[in-house]
């Protein structure tokens, strides 16, 4: 039997899952006791067997190595009602604050649930099943004692289980704020429709036996697409809310670390007070960024001595003639950090400005106009022609205007 051209509808959707499984991995790891973190690769885990198991090719190695025909039903249909379970228990976890109740119903639902599993195992041992159905099972035996209530028994439950999970979240949906978690019960509804109408083409088509029609196209081509995308769209839906705001925050991250970079560029050579713990290349971008940032705030502190107060003032109203505020800001800050830079690489003893400072004014300066705008001023560095056309114009302001 040629079965190498039946797993490619199946390769992506259990690809798709076996990548979220791994990068579930690492949390799974650092935060194993979070019962959300273990239900949720659990829930991945099963939707991943559960794809790897009713493909054809592995149905037909299911039963070849057991050397027990059809053995592959139980056990592809044991995974699917526990998916089932686990769907509705995260949705409890979601949807309701921790207390007694919502845990007495969560084992209520792994209690029904897995007396279902246990139900399937006792119906197929207990039928006659002699020959292989790699896809025509559910119809060819429909009118078979004991796999017929087999048959039966896992298209209830997972029905059962879409019609309940497809409630909860409708009455749930309009109390919903979050933009994540608002998408995933979206994508959850419609894996949940398609579900329902796998389970319905499927009753159709072993109903129609029971009538001595042959409607086994409903069970063998209509069913499995819409199984497939109830799978798929109600593991997206369980992985959106979790994953979307982690990978929200990892790029609004790397881009505010991204454009810091210019600032610290020019405050790199500055050489820190005491040795700082070194954040590796691979660390966590928000580690990171939290360290770029504090080097930063450190360099500025050491620069302070360098800062001329007017020098700023006179870039500022400079920049303010030609662009918005804070950009204004931005400039002006960067064109007296790098005045400061220069002065603060000059030799011991030289003559500089900013040596006559009032540093009464620096302080002042370091925290509203520095600090405060670190963000503008590493964008404006970015732009070196208007950022030194302002500087050479306060230059020029000064040496007609000196400040006392």
């Amino acid at each position: 039997m040629d079965l190498t051209d039946l797993r490619i509808p199946y390769l992506l959707p259990t690809a798709l899952l076996m990548v979220a499984l791994i990068f579930k991995a690492p949390t799974l790891a650092r935060a194993w006791r979070d019962p959300d973190v273990r239900a949720t690769t659990l829930l991945l885990g099963l939707a991943t067997a559960v794809f790897v198991s009713v493909t054809p090719v592995s149905i037909h190695t299911i039963n070849t190595m057991t050397g027990i025909p059809n053995i592959a039903a139980p056990w592809g249909y044991s995974l699917l009602t526990a998916f089932c379970a686990t769907c509705l228990t995260m949705i409890m976890r979601w949807r309701d604050e921790p207390s007694n109740l919502r845990r007495r119903r969560m084992h209520r639902v792994y209690l029904i649930y897995s007396g279902i599993v246990l139900a399937l195992w006792i119906t197929f041992l207990l039928a006659d099943v002699p020959e292989e159905r790699i896809y025509d099972l559910d119809t060819y035996y429909a009118g078979t004692p004991w796999i017929r209530e087999h048959i039966l028994l896992y298209l209830i439950a997972h029905m059962a289980s879409a019609l309940v999970a497809a409630s909860m979240l409708w009455r749930w949906l309009s109390e919903v704020e979050s933009r994540w978690l608002k998408t995933g019960l979206v994508f959850l509804q419609m894996g949940y429709a398609f579900g329902l109408v796998f389970d319905v083409a499927k009753l159709t088509a072993v109903a129609a036996r029971w009538a001595d029609a042959d409607w086994d196209f409903l069970s063998t081509r209509v069913a499995p697409p819409f199984a497939l995308l109830d799978a798929i769209l109600v593991a997206i839906g369980f992985i959106v809310p979790q994953a979307g705001p982690y990978l929200q925050d990892r790029i609004r991250d790397g881009a505010h670390h991204r454009r810091l970079r210019p600032l610290w560029h020019t405050l790199r050579m500055l050489a820190p007070a005491a040795a700082q713990a070194r954040v590796g290349r691979w660390a966590p971008i928000d580690l990171r960024l939290l360290q770029r940032q504090q080097r930063i705030h450190d360099a500025l502190l050491r620069l302070a001595p360098h800062l001329d107060y007017h020098l700023y003032a006179r870039a500022y109203v400079a920049a303010s003639a030609r662009h918005d505020g804070e950009t204004a800001r931005g400039i002006a800050g960067a064109v007296t950090i790098q005045v400061a830079a220069a002065a603060y690489r000059q030799p011991p003893g030289a003559d500089t400005d900013a040596d006559a400072e009032p540093t009464a004014n620096r302080p002042a300066l370091i925290k509203t106009e520095i600090t405060d705008h670190i963000d503008a001023i590493s964008r404006a560095m970015r732009r070196t022609r208007a950022t030194e056309n302002i500087r050479l114009q306060a230059t020029i302001a000064e040496s007609v205007t000196p400040h006392a």
